[in-house]
């Protein structure tokens, strides 16, 4: 059951009872977005999340009749540091979830682009440079990070596509709350990013933040300055986004 529909600005926001209907509906907004694309345009750019967050949107997404054969892939963010084949990277996240099940034109993984992290992210700023995303998935962090843009990296006029940076501790502990690591220090320090500016360029979002725990990160988001001291708020000021949340993550914004 959807129990708020409105608009935070420019923001759509749209919140639910329950983490499966929130995540139905986010699935369903989706596919038809994609099948707009794929009819205006004969294939789609897709910028996939990876993070349990996105676990009921990815599921639905299975589901969906979407021709996944015209659908290139990329995903938004990946740890430094971590072997290829460690469960917890972002690239194999999103294989398990969602890459294995279904039949992509075209699959691109920042732990594939380069031998180092800085190839790596120049590979795929080019990649991005040649196929601009028409739709970015977001999750939003507990610290109002998007993708790996926490406040103290976050830049709305960034330079770069994707970049390297720093990761604050309340977003590696977020990790561990995740259940993606089993102590704050195996959290890896240093991670690839798209930055703040390729997000914003999207023409479409869809944000997807379900949990307790991102509740004060949403408040934020939506009642707080646009700053990047919750990076997540800039969404605010974008043309065609959508914002889904379940009840526990939209308890404070919407008390």
């Amino acid at each position: 059951m959807e129990l708020y529909n409105k608009e935070v600005e420019k923001l759509a926001v749209r919140v639910f009872d329950t983490r499966d209907n929130m995540g139905f509906a986010a699935a369903k907004d989706v596919e038809n977005k994609l099948k707009r694309i794929i009819a205006d345009k004969g294939e789609a750019t897709v910028v996939f999340a990876a993070a349990p967050s996105q676990n009921e949107l990815l599921e639905a997404l299975l589901k969906s009749d979407v021709e996944w054969n015209h659908v290139r892939a990329l995903h938004m963010d990946e740890y430094i540091g971590l072997s290829k084949d460690a469960s917890a990277g972002f690239g194999n996240f999103l294989r398990r979830a969602i890459f294995d099940h279904l039949t992509f034109k075209e699959i691109y993984y920042l732990a594939d682009a380069g031998e180092d992290a800085e190839k790596a992210c120049a590979t795929y700023s080019a990649l991005i440079e040649k196929y601009p995303p028409d739709l970015i998935l977001l999750g939003v962090g507990e610290n109002g990070h998007l993708a790996f843009n926490d406040p103290s990296v976050a830049d709305f006029n960034d330079p770069y596509k994707v970049k390297i940076v720093e990761l604050e501790d309340v977003c590696r502990n977020q990790q561990v709350n995740d259940g993606c690591f089993p102590t704050f220090d195996d959290v890896p320090k240093r991670a690839m990013t798209l930055t703040m500016s390729t997000i914003i360029a999207a023409p479409e979002t869809v944000v997807v933040v379900p949990g307790k725990l991102k509740a004060d990160a949403i408040e934020a988001m939506l009642h707080g300055p646009i700053s990047t001291a919750c990076p997540a708020s800039i969404l605010r000021t974008h043309s065609s986004s959508t914002l889904y949340l379940d009840k526990d993550s939209a308890a404070k914004a919407f008390a």
